[in-house]
């Protein structure tokens, strides 16, 4: 692939930085107490990139292990747990109203965004605590804007010793994982991996309990190194990567089209036979310095992401009149640098940069059949279409902004955001933001704010469509339009206040309003499952948010409840994946999201029973109740509400040695039978159904 020529010579720059060098310099004691310094050296970055002003929901060490599964727990289920959070299909989560559009940060670095749709490449398990960040976002946070999910990692230093795990039960569940770490000298090491075999890979499109053709397996790893150069410089090393093998589960009793293929007219739908593969890698180096006054983080980054489907070739040209191998790489690389100076007693100023490289390879091999000028076929043999393409782009962003406390409660943080794209589009935008805190009691603080956002497209979701290609074909398109997806820009405001109520209860309300232009949505279209970005010409959301906590001795009680609106008008880019009568519909009037969901609640209780003693016992419960996400009627895309559904989950932790843990997982205790889609919707693939009663045992040997 090409390379933009500013990227090398700064991704080198930190490669071979003096830092870097492996012998550490004569002057660093031998005495030096790595625990403590790298204890400082992560609070020093904490300080470079605060959430000043923004919604933050923080899980802990504590919490992270409290929740049903433990490490083992997807990271979009424990993410479920915070407020206004909605669970969709294939691991999606919506924030807010807001389409995917979420940034994960690994120590402070961004990570970009990949292909995976049915598998994650990050893993609670990776995390030593962790942030999910939202509202008017400060102007070091771009690009991705629905939320920031901050994840600090797992090192040495935090989480020392080994640990083996074998975990598994229902649904020929297996999962076994290993961990170790340490420090050596002014080395800080951390590596953990785990594999997952099950029968219950994606949703089950059915209500049934056993899902048709559901296998997958899964391997997650991550490696951590550090060297502490001396009290007030580090350089680390994260290398992670994903690999997963999906079934594409099968919905039985489906109709063909009516034509024959190769002289098979009739297909069972139960005995489709499609699958998907995903794959992902990344990389991050890190140079992290304090000088006097000064806190810095310079790094470069890459990341190279792979899916391939595979279809039935003959069940999907009956079902589909398409039958489509299709395979996208990506990879992306880049730097990043992020500064803190404390300029006075009031003013603290931070600034940084960050460029990213990003390349795409698409190729398919499409069966179909020709037809007449009446859509009838003229043969049941099919003709192959093979279609490659590649494109390379960059995005960048510049910020700058001033932490002034202007009052001993009064602090505000003003900055501006300088981003740019030029990939599939070009586009740039200065971006103001703006946020106050005030803490007009010790128990009581207030926040209000406001962002400006510009949200690229997702360079991988995009595609460069050959419409021309599948004319007078089974393939062919609902239409020939195509325009390019832009960029998405908007206002966001957020107000919030949070008051300590008691010793360890903490209550707070959350309202925020966004109104967009270009707004970017993503679908689902066709067998592949590779989602398809797309733009509404207007945007709306809106809600507010009740949160509640409670933590103290045994206890730890959480309780959230959101509600919230989010609606687009006029479909503007990539138009050929929808009828006529939709884009017609949609033209002329507001419709909701297919992801809207009115309200959404979680809850949890944790209790440690003989906590000060050598076995103590964990029981904790959580549930999220969800009022439904949208479905078509009749005559409205997106026009009703799927059914209001909700889930329970309870967890049994014993600890029965020094060092060995026993724990019981109960998913979906009711064994509720709830729908997330009904297969209907603007973007909306297969019907899904969340999981059932679900039983997991593990034992966990440390060492």
């Amino acid at each position: 692939m090409r390379t933009r020529q500013w990227l090398v010579p700064l991704a080198l720059a930190v490669l071979t930085h003096p830092a870097a060098a492996q012998e550490p310099p004569a002057q660093v004691p031998v005495t030096l107490d790595i625990d403590v310094v790298a204890k400082k050296l992560d609070e020093d970055r904490q300080q470079i990139q605060p959430d000043l002003g923004a919604s933050a929901y923080h899980f802990s060490p504590q919490t992270l292990d409290a929740i049903p599964q433990g490490g083992a727990s997807p990271l979009n289920d424990v993410l479920l747990q915070a407020p206004g959070v909605a669970q969709d299909s294939f691991g999606q989560i919506h924030l807010r109203g807001e389409h995917a559009n979420v940034q994960y940060r690994l120590n402070g670095v961004e990570l970009p965004e990949g292909l995976s749709v049915f598998g994650q490449a990050l893993e609670s398990r990776f995390a030593n605590s962790m942030t999910l960040i939202t509202g008017a976002l400060p102007a070091q946070y771009g690009f991705q804007t629905a939320g920031v999910v901050d994840i600090q990692t797992k090192t040495g230093a935090t989480n020392p010793g080994g640990e083996i795990s074998m975990y598994g039960g229902s649904w020929n569940w297996l999962q076994p994982s290993i961990s170790y770490g340490g420090t050596a000298g002014t080395w800080d090491y951390f590596v953990t991996a785990d594999f997952m075999h099950n029968n219950r890979g994606i949703e089950n499109p059915t209500s049934s309990f056993n899902a048709i053709h559901d296998t997958t397996d899964q391997f997650h790893g991550l490696a951590y190194l550090a060297d502490i150069i001396d009290p007030d410089t580090r350089i680390s090393f994260i290398l992670g990567g994903f690999s997963g093998g999906f079934q594409i589960p099968n919905n039985p009793g489906q109709a063909t089209l009516g034509f024959s293929v190769l002289g098979k007219s009739s297909f069972n739908s139960a005995d489709l036979n499609e699958t998907q593969t995903e794959d992902t890698e990344f990389g991050i180096v890190s140079l992290q310095k304090h000088i006097d006054d000064v806190d810095l983080q310079l790094s470069a980054y890459t990341r190279l992401s792979r899916l391939q489907f595979t279809p039935d070739p003959i069940g999907d040209l009956l079902f589909n009149g398409i039958a489509q191998n299709a395979t996208r790489t990506d990879q992306a690389y880049g730097v990043q640098a992020d500064a803190s100076w404390a300029a006075t007693d009031h003013h603290t100023i931070r600034f940084g940069m960050l460029a990213q490289e990003e390349g795409v390879v698409s190729k398919t091999l499409s069966d179909v059949l020709p037809v007449d000028a009446s859509g009838i076929p003229t043969t049941d043999v099919p003709e192959g279409i093979a279609n490659t393409s590649a494109k390379q782009g960059g995005l960048y962003g510049v910020y700058v902004q001033d932490e002034w406390r202007i009052l001993p409660t009064v602090t505000i943080n003003s900055g501006l955001r300088f981003d740019g794209v030029d990939e599939y589009t070009s586009g740039t935008q200065l971006s103001p933001r703006l946020n106050v805190v005030w803490k007009p009691t010790k128990t009581t603080t207030l926040h209000v704010g406001y962002a400006r956002y510009f949200v690229p497209p997702p360079f991988e979701l995009v595609g460069s469509a050959t419409l021309a290609q599948f004319a007078q074909t089974t393939g062919a398109a609902p239409s020939t339009r195509n325009n390019t997806v832009l960029p998405e820009r908007s206002d966001y405001y957020d107000i919030g206040i949070s008051k300590v109520v008691i010793p360890g209860l903490t209550v707070g309300v959350d309202a925020y309003f966004k109104q967009s232009t270009d707004l970017i949505d993503e679908g689902q279209f066709g067998a592949p499952i590779i989602l398809t970005a797309f733009n509404y010409a207007k945007g709306l959301q809106e809600g507010v948010e009740l949160t509640g906590s409670y933590d103290r001795g045994p206890w730890s009680i959480y309780g959230n409840v959101a509600l919230s609106r989010a609606m687009g008008k006029d479909i503007v880019s990539a138009q050929y994946n929808f009828s006529a009568e939709e884009l017609a519909y949609i033209a002329n009037n507001w419709i909701h999201l297919d992801h809207d969901q009115l309200w959404t609640g979680s809850a949890g209780v944790a209790y440690t029973l003989n906590g000060d003693s050598e076995r103590p016992t964990r029981v904790s419960v959580d549930a999220i109740v969800q009022s439904g996400l949208r479905a078509d009627t009749v005559d409205v895309p997106n026009g009703m509400a799927l059914p209001t559904y909700g889930v329970v989950n309870v967890s049994v932790v014993q600890k029965v040695a020094e060092r060995t843990e026993l724990r019981l997982d109960v998913l979906n205790i009711g064994d509720n039978v709830y729908e997330i889609r009904n297969g209907t919707g603007v973007g909306v693939g297969a019907p899904q159904y969340g999981i059932r009663r679900t039983i997991l045992v593990g034992v966990t040997q440390r060492f």
